[in-house]
């Protein structure tokens, strides 16, 4: 049965069913909800916090080889992990929207581990059960790195079937201008996010620069958003004049619809943001961006921390690399190649070589092949790539020898990719900012879109990362990153045995 949905085909309007417009927007209405997700990640979540609890509880006393003892643990690290998952619930880490923020999510899945230590702590002490302080401190940390690791695992799982498509939740678009546009292009840019716009609520000649069904005026919002399929909408506060907004916005929370309301900022980290009532009115203060000084320490301390215990750890890895690299066609191990880094200033990036010697000479012939949008090259099935190579972007081990650089202090662990002096000669005087900071061996861009191939999506998460970096995104960056290698190389190996399609690509760069 039609809805009264229209397009604007050919000059006609035509009716819109549920099944045609998610099939439009590429949305499945029967399978995919978000409960199953919350299903996964607690699970998830509740194994993390056993073996950690289990481990750091249990473990000794099962070494011990006292019944009594054994019994009290089992009971007590059962305890444990319910007390880990109740406090979690209750910081709020199964909704959608805590859990999207990855520096809001680590805050307060820290916290949760916290007050689950301490609670421990505390229990033994009332219950004059044997758990020393140092037991219930090293059963946090472990539960800390366990559900962080877990959940870095399940947010790189997630965004994977977002880009194909799955587990995407239909909104409406309220309004229709300029805003409205830029808005559904970063949602567009960004399919990992889970969002697809099903339609536009607005003027019908306004709707016309937006490429999605046009489903009525904004009088008739909270029915033709029901009648839609979907439970939530974006707002453009810009689009319409306050009295409209404030009536339309109370219109949809009263029919039970969840509403999203845009800002008008581009590029402003949501942390810069300060709820500031007004005489009561909702108003926002917002933090200029600053740099402590200890920041940009700790950054470069961070990094030849880390890269040291890295090169350690990798030399194993790096040296049967290089003799795969070596027994396949006898070529060089190393692939040097001139970038920009920090203020403009050229320096050599290592990597090990994944493509055949010659693969520079090649790259004008394949040009026309590029699967990018604008001065970035990429092609999945390049021929250029060695049969070890396409094992060594798959799992990015072919990335490891920037770690040098990182030694070197050309390039930092985290950063803006760095760009090749030609494409740095097609960038925007805005995008030419990016060399404030040093370039990284991942970054923003790499772990959010690294397959997308919209130039506007690495445009504007470089520049986001440049105006808004700290400390605490890098960290982020790191463990995010850890789940994309972990997830799209375990992918792009069982490809490569048979499993799958072709392997993927590099997951850095």
């Amino acid at each position: 049965m039609a809805l009264g949905l229209t397009s604007q085909e050919g000059g006609h309007d035509t009716a819109w069913s549920p099944e045609e417009l998610a099939d439009a927007v590429g949305v499945s209405i029967e399978s995919d909800r978000p409960k199953s997700l919350r299903r996964v990640l607690l699970t998830l979540d509740a194994a993390a916090a056993a073996l950690a609890w289990f481990g750091v509880l249990l473990g000794p006393a099962l070494m011990a080889g006292v019944p009594r003892r054994i019994i009290v643990m089992a009971v007590a690290a059962t305890a444990a992990v319910l007390v880990t998952i109740a406090v979690m619930a209750g910081q709020k880490l199964y909704l959608a929207r805590i859990c999207s923020v990855r520096a809001v999510e680590l805050q307060r899945t820290s916290r949760a581990v916290v007050m689950t230590s301490a609670g421990v702590y505390a229990a033994g002490r009332v219950l004059e059960v044997p758990i020393h302080i140092e037991a219930a401190v090293m059963g946090g940390f472990v539960a800390f790195v366990l559900l962080v690791s877990a959940r870095t695992f399940f947010r790189s799982w997630l965004a994977a079937h977002r880009r194909e498509g799955r587990y995407a939740r239909p909104m409406v678009l309220i309004g229709a201008n300029q805003d409205a546009v830029d808005l559904y292009r970063v949602i567009e840019d960004h399919p990992e996010m889970g969002y697809r716009i099903s339609g536009v609520v607005a003027r019908k000649e306004d709707a016309a620069a937006l490429e999605v069904p046009w489903l009525g005026d904004i009088a008739e919002a909270p029915h033709v958003v029901h009648a839609s399929g979907a439970n939530g909408v974006l707002v453009v506060a810009s689009a319409m004049a306050t009295s409209q907004l404030n009536e339309v916005v109370r219109d949809l929370l009263m029919a039970g619809v969840h509403v999203h309301m845009s800002s008008g900022l581009q590029g402003i980290a949501h942390h810069r943001l300060r709820a500031l009532p007004f005489a009561h009115e909702p108003l926002f203060y917002l933090e200029r961006a600053h740099l402590a000084r200890w920041q940009v320490m700790v950054k470069r301390t961070l990094d030849l921390g880390l890269a040291s215990v890295a090169v350690v750890l990798v030399l194993p890895m790096l040296a049967a690399a290089a003799l795969a690299i070596k027994l396949e066609d006898g070529g060089p191990l190393l692939f040097r190649q001139k970038r920009v880094g920090r203020n403009g200033e050229a320096f050599t990036l290592f990597k090990l070589r994944t493509m055949v010697p010659d693969a520079e000479q090649q790259l004008q012939a394949l040009q026309e092949r590029n699967q990018r949008m604008g001065p970035l090259f990429k092609l999945a099935a390049d021929p250029r790539i060695t049969s070890a190579g396409r094992i060594l972007r798959a799992t990015s081990i072919d990335e490891l020898p920037q770690l040098f650089n990182v030694l070197q202090g050309t390039m930092s662990l985290v950063g803006p990719r760095p760009a090749l002096p030609e494409e740095m000669q097609q960038f925007d005087d805005r995008l030419q900012a990016r060399t404030q900071v040093p370039p990284g061996i991942t970054g923003l861009w790499q772990v959010e879109a690294r397959d997308n191939p919209s130039f506007g999506a690495y445009r504007r998460l470089d520049l986001f990362y440049v105006e808004n970096w700290s400390v605490g995104l890098d960290l982020g960056i790191l463990l995010a990153t850890v789940g994309v290698v972990l997830t799209r190389g375990s992918r792009a190996l069982r490809r490569a045995a048979g499993l799958g399609g072709q392997s993927s690509a590099a997951v850095l760069d």
